[in-house]
């Protein structure tokens, strides 16, 4: 008994901790939000590429923090798929600095105008694009979040406050320190983006309860955290759930296209979220063997409905579960469907809302599924895989939002910002 409640106190007091450091950090933050926002925009812009010259500089230290990390991470028995989504290397690096360059040089939304009328009375009324605030992310794995993060933010005129996954602990910190000094020789607020400094979970509920302290919570994970965050939220949630991607092979497809399309969008990197997850055959297409071929070749492991395991005595009878699991892994249900409604069908049923992709030549076909299809990103004859800010000219991407509300899709510059009317009046008085 007296060591449950020894338990229990010592419980109490760490959440106590957490509750005093998350506040202390967020009360920093939005002092630096407020510095930001009167930060000019190349004065921003310029901060920025001086921390993308600060990840090239440190890149030995972040390489070296990130291979203990890999090393831990490995030994814990962590996924093929995760380390790589955990792995940097020189090139990686690059394309982290390249992409904050990429954010510096992207039009600033603060202060743009949305759309301006004139009353009757005179009165011009007028909608500007403002920061949201304080903006907390919550991430899981890939340490390039890091970065994205903070460029987005800076670049917007939000603060960030951070709080990585315990598997990349050291690669999150080493990120963070090199930016940190680019930004602030840059003239930023020091505390305009924050890491956590500790891996206590008690950390992340503190920030879910931070109601006025945190204006908004990103969330970049797994089901569990995503589903944990919007269950526990007191604060805006922005969130993205699994990438349940299909991509559907009409009877109307170019075999090669649909072939080269199919590889790509599972095997180009199978653990980022715009992996296809589940290939959609037309009974009618005239080479499914062509399509599950290079896809097996390439080694992976194909499960599928009945009419997909006689395509290749290789692919395994697929359980119920399959048409709902985001694998993140070179894993793939296959399903051969009759046509165009049926495949809408399945992706009514199974998918998350992410990225869907058809497959096709003939153009009514395709607008059709374009029309029909309710998710984030609906493609035509293009890779999943191109499911990523940068891809669609963001320069990063904080996440992709599945939902229907504030921003969709890859969300950037504009979907870190709000709006507030301006009311421009030459002394009117409402009779």
């Amino acid at each position: 008994m007296n060591a449950l409640i020894s338990s229990t106190s010592a419980s109490a007091v760490a959440t106590a901790d957490a509750a005093a450091l998350l506040e202390r950090l967020a009360r920093e933050g939005r002092v630096a939000q407020r510095g930001l926002a009167k930060m000019p925009s190349a004065a921003r812009g310029a901060a920025l590429r001086l921390g993308a010259d600060a990840l090239r500089r440190f890149a030995p230290e972040i390489l070296a923090a990130n291979a203990q990390d890999i090393a831990d991470g490995t030994a814990a028995g962590l996924s093929a798929a995760m380390i790589d989504r955990l792995k940097l290397d020189p090139a990686r690096i690059e394309a982290m600095a390249l992409a904050v360059e990429q954010v510096a040089a992207l039009d600033d939304p603060v202060g743009q105008i949305i759309d301006e009328t004139m009353r009757p009375n005179g009165i011009i009324l007028r909608r500007v694009r403002v920061p949201i605030g304080l903006i907390g992310i919550i991430y899981e794995s890939r340490p390039n979040v890091t970065a994205d993060a903070a460029a987005l933010c800076m670049r917007s005129g939000n603060a960030a406050l951070l709080r990585g996954g315990s598997e990349a602990a050291r690669s999150n910190k080493a990120i963070h320190a090199a930016l940190a000094e680019g930004l602030v020789a840059g003239g930023a607020p020091a505390t305009a983006i924050q890491l956590v400094p500790t891996q206590d979970r008690a950390v992340v509920g503190a920030m879910l309860a931070a109601s006025g302290l945190i204006d908004m919570i990103v969330p970049r994970g797994g089901k569990s955290l995503v589903a944990r965050v919007q269950a526990d939220a007191r604060v805006p949630v922005l969130a993205q759930r699994d990438g349940i991607n299909h991509t559907f092979i009409d009877r109307a497809a170019e075999p090669g296209m649909a072939r080269d399309i199919a590889l790509n969008a599972k095997m180009r990197r199978t653990g980022i979220c715009g992996a296809m997850e589940t290939l959609l055959v037309d009974a009618r297409f005239p080479d499914p063997h062509g399509l599950v071929e290079p896809l097996i070749a390439a080694g992976c492991a194909l499960r599928g409905d009945a009419r997909a395991c006689a395509i290749d005595s290789r692919i395994a009878p697929a359980e119920a579960t399959d048409w709902d699991t985001e694998y993140l892994d070179a894993v793939l249900s296959v399903a051969v469907v009759d046509g165009l409604n049926d495949a809408l069908s399945h992706i009514a049923r199974h998918a998350s809302g992410h990225t869907d992709a058809i497959v096709t030549e003939d153009a009514e076909t395709a607008a059709r599924f374009l029309s029909e299809v309710d998710s984030a990103i609906v493609m035509h004859n293009a890779s999943s895989q191109f499911a990523d800010g940068g891809e669609f000219g963001l320069g990063a991407e904080i996440g992709i939002a599945t939902g229907r509300l504030h921003a969709r899709g890859p969300v950037a510059l504009e979907g870190l910002t709000t709006y507030k009317w301006l009311v421009l009046g030459t002394g009117q008085v409402r009779p």
